[in-house]
């Protein structure tokens, strides 16, 4: 996942689509209910892309979950408001997807590393629900690169695991190596060091605004990367600190990736990667899963950026508090889209997922994100923010909402900067990710008729959606001393 900044003012109107002719329904899928269409493709175009569509595996290396979702009554199998789950991946042909086991960074004790290793534990349990109990006959729980591919010739789904945040490892050298074994056994396949916030292993990318706790990786962070390589988990650096990331590249015996991050050089954001990040992938042999969230592809004006930033020194908010807005579904397990209009602050302090703001970043009770700072402000305070927020958005115009072409630009960018083997696709849905027209599992074949249009042959696009990442996968088991 990522923290949920995000940055905007009123919604956009969407990018032009039209419903290709023809059914968008495949016997595995290939297509949601409109394909985006900014430059109208024609027949042959759209019958080329279903035929790759068709032979690909897609898979999608970040979506998060609430376990609520993974019970008898209400499930995956059914067609929930949740942007990933079976119908969903059906209709839009997306055949593999790592299910996330993310823990919000929490504090530094032994109370919260207990907390979040419960939390940790559930989200592995409703996966092998939903693999085991709930719809086998469906969905499979893929513990390798082969697994994957069996998998897909069978005609089911697959899910993996990936766990964000190794906050739930907690702090005792002996404790945390042995749950790196743990969480291997429950079935994690990557796992990333810190989220949003300085753990116990790393600083994270937030540390760009509010300062350093280990200049990059811990002495127990180092310990970890290495049990991480000998038991076979890939190491995700999509949050860690660019320092940590660095550190990590030198250190990791294995190839590493970034589950899902954009280009800096596009974007500005402290999530994204830049160009030194890129090509230290590169030689490291690493793949970056450029993630299609809206405010990683497309983000502020620097003008705009500096005048919130004011805006939110003048109200006493902490540096980074998201004040302006436009969502793709708010924040990490929120349901519901942003609403154009809304006055971001009040639904911040009343813990809605407003236009701009930072929605609750846990789905419920499993969750463990950090309380808003906006609730502290009184009505009228509230009210005065969002009166100045609106002269600023006048003023700066939020940029807006990222379409599939956005997206597929930053993956041009890293293909052309480290090649074609170093870049994959991850969108972070139900996270907070999704732009127009790759906003849900179900409107997944929108990216691979893109990805056509700008001349990527099939074996280069069967690379991009999969097989870069198997790869990595493969390279990090056959690694790894653990048998």
């Amino acid at each position: 996942m990522s923290i949920r900044w995000i940055t905007g003012g009123a919604v956009a109107l969407l990018a032009a689509a039209v419903v290709v002719p023809g059914p968008l329904r495949a016997e595995r899928g290939t297509g949601g209910p409109a394909v985006q269409a900014a430059q109208g493709p024609d027949e042959a175009l759209v019958k080329k892309a279903r035929a790759i569509h068709e032979k690909v595996i897609t898979l999608d290396t970040h979506n998060d979950i609430n376990p609520t979702d993974f019970t008898p009554e209400r499930n995956y199998t059914q067609r929930l408001d949740t942007q990933v789950n079976l119908p969903k991946m059906l209709e839009g042909g997306l055949d593999a997807s790592f299910f996330i086991v993310y823990v919000g960074q929490g504090p530094l004790t032994p109370e919260g590393y207990d907390n979040a290793y419960k939390q940790a534990v559930a989200k592995f349990e409703a996966v092998h629900r939903l693999t085991e109990q709930i719809a086998p006959d469906k969905i499979e729980l893929a513990l390798t690169a082969a697994d994957v591919r069996r998998i897909h010739a069978k005609g089911r789904k697959a899910a993996l695991i990936g766990v964000e945040n190794g906050y739930p490892l907690g702090d005792d050298e002996k404790v945390a190596l042995a749950r790196v074994n743990d969480f291997y056994d429950r079935g994690a396949r990557y796992m990333s060091l810190a989220h949003n916030g300085h753990s116990q292993l790393s600083d994270s990318n937030t540390g760009e605004r509010e300062g350093w706790k280990w200049n990059g990786l811990s002495p127990l962070g180092k310990s970890v990367i290495a049990e991480m390589n000998r038991a076979g988990i890939m190491l995700d650096v999509s949050h860690p600190s660019k320092e940590s990331m660095m550190q990590a590249v030198a250190l990791s015996k294995a190839p590493i990736i970034a589950s899902h991050s954009a280009v800096r050089a596009l974007a500005d954001v402290s999530r994204n990667m830049d160009d030194e990040q890129l090509l230290a992938l590169k030689k490291n042999g690493g793949v970056i899963q450029v993630v299609a969230f809206n405010s990683y592809v497309r983000t502020d004006s620097p003008e705009r950026k500096q005048a919130l930033e004011a805006l939110a020194k003048e109200f006493g908010l902490p540096p980074g508090t998201p004040l302006g807005g436009r969502g793709g579904r708010g924040g990490r397990g929120s349901a519901g889209a942003g609403a154009a209009g809304a006055s971001a602050p009040a639904a911040a302090a009343a813990g809605a997922a407003g236009p701009g703001v930072q929605a609750g970043t846990g789905g419920g009770p499993q969750g463990g994100g950090r309380a808003n700072p906006l609730a502290s402000l009184s009505d009228d305070k509230r009210a005065e923010l969002q009166t100045k927020l609106a002269g600023l958005d006048a003023k700066y115009p939020p940029p807006a909402r990222a379409t599939v072409k956005d997206f597929v630009d930053h993956i041009d960018y890293a293909v052309k900067k480290i090649g074609i083997d170093h870049v994959g696709i991850s969108s972070d849905f139900d996270g907070g990710g999704g732009i127009d027209g790759w906003n849900g599992a179900d409107e997944t074949f929108n990216v691979t008729l893109e990805l056509v249009r700008r001349g990527y042959t099939e074996d280069e696009i069967g690379k991009i959606w999969s097989g870069n990442l198997l790869r990595v996968m493969d390279d990090v088991q056959r690694l790894a001393a653990r048998k």
